[in-house]
């Protein structure tokens, strides 16, 4: 699926944009604390995948590169890489924009946002499902082509789904929450045919492991 260094950037934020949009623990994190502390506490909040991912990535790619060569483990592992982008491309197709949101009210407490965020992140499963069954193997796929394809696929990556989240902070503190606006919706349908394109290759690599 990598066969080049800007094959890999492209890759590794095609996934951040994903991944920064899509909502979830972190992402209603980040438009809480915008609307309740102002754009630069949930500014915090969406680098938090900057302090929590590394750890998970390293234990990943580790645990993933020991099996390498066994083409029936990374086979199943591939299968459920695409089964989870399916599961996330379903989810971006069926998105419903809320009705309402609280976000934003109550009484106003310290914002403690870096602690927020980080502890969202480390108690969501996603980012773990993610690097496991997705991202592992792509960083391995860039890894065989030198340090610099990897460097491209985890920087580009990390600066997407930041930048994404920040986007949607900005958004937010300038004109409310953005997840109920159409624009959004159909953001949302664009990720979803992206992420079952992914899931295709997988499917494709997973069954040819297996096979050899």
């Amino acid at each position: 699926m990598i066969t080049s260094t800007a094959g890999a950037a492209m890759t590794g934020a095609a996934f951040g944009l994903s991944a920064g949009l899509t909502p979830g623990p972190l992402l209603a994190l980040v438009i809480a604390q915008t609307l309740t502390h102002g754009p630069r506490e949930g500014g915090k909040v969406a680098l938090a995948p900057l302090l929590t991912d590394t750890p998970i990535v390293l234990a990943a790619v580790l645990l993933t590169r020991s099996v390498a060569g066994h083409g029936l483990v990374l086979g199943t592992l591939s299968l459920c890489g695409s089964a989870f982008l399916l599961y996330c491309a379903l989810g971006c197709l069926r998105f419903r924009p809320p009705g309402s949101r609280s976000a934003g009210q109550g009484p106003a407490k310290g914002p403690d946002s870096i602690r927020k965020g980080v502890l969202a992140n480390f108690l969501n499963p996603g980012p773990y499902l993610f690097w496991m069954s997705v991202g592992a193997p792509l960083a391995l796929q860039a890894l065989d082509l030198g340090w610099a394809a990897l460097a491209s696929f985890l920087g580009a990556f990390s600066l997407t789904i930041c930048a994404a989240k920040l986007g949607v902070a900005l958004l937010t503190w300038r004109s409310g929450p953005v997840l109920g606006s159409r624009g959004y919706v159909l953001v949302m349908r664009g990720l979803g045919v992206m992420l079952l394109v992914y899931a295709g290759f997988f499917l494709r690599d997973g069954w040819r492991l297996l096979a050899s």
